[in-house]
């Protein structure tokens, strides 16, 4: 833990490493569904969706790690066991319990849509009180929009296929 990084830091470095293990515990979570998502989709386009899948699990899974090393950095501990993910996530988990393609697009769009929410008001907080966080928060925003915007494409490609085949 670096002390100068600690002091630049114009908040309370406690609730900030709150803030930053429940994003961490929002991104493991969605790795694990759009990962299990990838696996078991059925239905039309369903390759093109599972790839989609995949390469946002592993896009999550980075910001998983990027969260991890500014907790670290901060003199803090990434939440250590996954049984305390869903405790402390904002988004929580959809199980694709339907594994229609639609459904599965229907729950990560979700939880995208979930997850600018909450790096939106992470970055308000952090905005003029830690540059470092703020950079890292903006990085991983984009990705979450570039997320949502692919899934509703293919979501949108699906329902015209669907009108086209109806």
């Amino acid at each position: 833990m670096g002390t100068k990084g600690r002091q630049i830091v114009g908040m309370d470095i406690n609730e900030l490493l709150e803030m930053l293990n429940k994003a961490f515990a929002d991104e493991w979570l969605a790795y694990y569904q759009y990962w299990l998502g990838a696996k078991i989709v059925k239905g039309p386009m369903k390759d093109a969706v599972a790839s989609e899948l995949l390469i946002h699990a592993t896009e999550e899974l980075n910001h998983a790690n990027l969260l991890a090393m500014r907790i670290i950095q901060l003199g803090g501990t990434p939440l250590i066991s996954p049984d305390k993910w869903l405790d402390n996530s904002h988004c929580g988990y959809d199980a694709p319990t339907n594994p229609f393609v639609k459904e599965i697009l229907g729950q990560n769009i979700k939880g995208e849509q979930c997850a600018i929410d909450v790096y939106q008001k992470l970055l308000k907080i952090v905005r003029d009180v830690d540059p470092v966080t703020y950079n890292m928060v903006l990085t991983i925003l984009q990705d979450e929009v570039e997320h949502e915007e692919d899934l509703q494409s293919l979501d949108e490609d699906l329902e015209s296929l669907m009108m086209r085949q109806g």
